[in-house]
């Protein structure tokens, strides 16, 4: 997987670099700082993904994102930030972003979470998943449990939404199966749902796993 990264702080910059080259699947291509450098980065470069913080100094990273598409780039982009507020969330949605990742996020959970979205899948931060249910409509109506579930759980019910099994979730999230098992009964039992392929389903219906449409 071929990637660029975009930010306006050089740090972020070489601290994402440092942290993705640990995966030998994943070559960084080059980096941009600002609207116009980044254009002529994805030009040049034609990267398969591209991470892009939400705000770039005086501009927008979603802005950016909308322009490049325009322009017929047609790369996956992740946008990386620490925002969560709904509106944010929402305008990414809607320009049709592959990712929405919080700068909180692990090394790990990223290069899981990047892994995701190289193969096909939308992928939405646990930290923002609220905000996911929010903006879908549902025929299930145990929404109001979301709450209460942790951000482990989270990313388990993300997890069973892809069908995994508890070898992959265990193999994915860094946690034994013994805890996965574990999360898995609490994410049943605190959503009122009978089974594992129920939660995959909800999690689906949600928009919470989407096949990605680009």
């Amino acid at each position: 997987m071929q990637i660029v990264i975009v930010d306006d702080h050089p740090l972020v910059r070489k601290g994402l670099t440092s942290i993705l080259s640990i995966d030998g699947a994943i070559e960084i291509l080059g980096e941009a700082a600002n609207r116009n450098d980044a254009l002529t980065l994805f030009h040049d470069t034609t990267p398969d993904l591209a991470i892009v913080d939400l705000r770039l100094a005086n501009e927008s990273g979603l802005e950016l994102i909308s322009e490049a598409k325009q322009q017929g780039i047609t790369c996956k982009f992740v946008v990386l930030t620490s925002s969560t507020e709904e509106h944010d969330f929402k305008q990414a949605k809607e320009i049709g972003v592959d990712g929405y990742i919080l700068k909180e996020a692990l090394p790990e959970e990223l290069i899981h979470a990047l892994g995701v979205i190289d193969r096909g899948r939308k992928y939405y931060d646990p930290g923002v998943f609220d905000l996911v249910i929010k903006s879908k409509e549902s025929p299930f109506e145990n929404d109001r449990h979301i709450e209460q579930l942790t951000p482990k759980e989270k990313e388990i019910l993300l997890e069973l939404g892809m069908g995994h099994s508890n070898k992959q979730i265990s193999q994915a999230l860094y946690i034994t199966e013994y805890t996965v098992k574990k999360h898995v009964s609490q994410v049943l039992a605190k959503l009122d749902l009978a089974d594992r392929t129920n939660a995959a389903l909800y999690a689906n219906a949600k928009g919470l796993v989407a096949y990605s449409v680009n």
